[in-house]
């Protein structure tokens, strides 16, 4: 492990899948490190400008950067706690007023590009040059470069393979309306939100990138989604287009691709089921 200069009193905290994650004092102030021997150079500030960017409309609360380096990650300690009722309601209408901030492009916000760094969900780097539309993006920077990794790694079968190529030939027919690009946390599951001692919600861990709205939401739901409230709030704000609900599994083909790749066993037939659904 790698701490900055002068950490004192490391205790080692839950942090995530592929990092190590203490707790520390750095000049008097608790602090929360995250650090792993093999991250890659600019990860952590390309993270760092992600919860900024996430942080710019004021609407949810992100940890401020304490000091980063190429080894770790230093922000502030929030101490956790258990989200509640009007806690999951600030986090809908948040994600939404976050949502309406929008992105300059779908894809990299520029920040990415600034950096020299690919997007990063978990270990995997992925694509994140700017589309011009939702559907080439999804299909081009997203969906087709798992694909490629689950062959390489086998994570998908042959017949699963093809399905997910198939969604990206229909993805005009399914991906619905047309939306302008929104500012997106872009691995917004539950273990992403953290909760804090008062029950309000904040951002972690962003892969963030201009892309379609429904994305977080849909994810927000896949693994462990927190109370109804949230996407109550959401809507109440911002109402989602006619048919969002049939476009839920469209947008957790991508997770579940994700979760293939890194964890395979149920992930893998789970991504093949949902892409067969929208095959055709």
């Amino acid at each position: 492990m790698t701490l900055p200069a002068g950490a004192a009193e490391p205790r080692r905290v839950g942090g995530g899948d592929i990092n190590e994650a203490w707790h520390v004092l750095l000049d008097g102030r608790e602090a929360f490190v995250k650090t792993r021997a093999d991250a890659g150079q600019g990860e952590y500030a390309l993270e760092a400008a992600g919860l900024s960017w996430l942080g710019e409309p004021g609407a949810l609360r992100v940890p401020g950067v304490i000091d980063i380096s190429d080894d770790y990650l230093a922000l502030e300690w929030v101490e956790p706690g258990r989200l509640g009722a009007e806690g999951a309601e600030e986090l809908g209408r948040g994600l939404a007023t976050i949502h309406a901030a929008g992105a300059p492009c779908f894809g990299d916000p520029g920040f990415g590009e600034r950096l020299g760094v690919e997007a990063r969900i978990g270990s995997l780097r992925l694509p994140n040059e700017p589309s011009e539309d939702w559907v080439s993006f999804y299909a081009e920077r997203r969906l087709l470069p798992l694909t490629r990794i689950a062959r390489e790694r086998d994570a998908l079968s042959d017949s699963g393979v093809a399905a997910v190529e198939r969604v990206c030939d229909r993805l005009d027919r399914l991906a619905g309306p047309a939306e302008p690009p929104a500012r997106l946390h872009g691995d917004l599951w539950s273990g992403n939100v953290h909760a804090d001692a008062q029950g309000r919600p904040w951002l972690i861990d962003p892969s963030a990138y201009g892309g379609h709205r429904e994305v977080d939401l849909a994810m927000l739901r896949l693994f462990g989604a927190p109370s109804e409230r949230v996407f109550a709030a959401y809507e109440e704000e911002i109402p989602l287009a006619d048919g969002w609900r049939e476009r839920v599994g469209l947008w957790q083909l991508l997770p579940l691709l994700v979760h293939a790749v890194l964890f395979g066993g149920s992930y893998r037939f789970e991504a093949e089921r949902v892409a067969s659904s929208y095959a055709g």
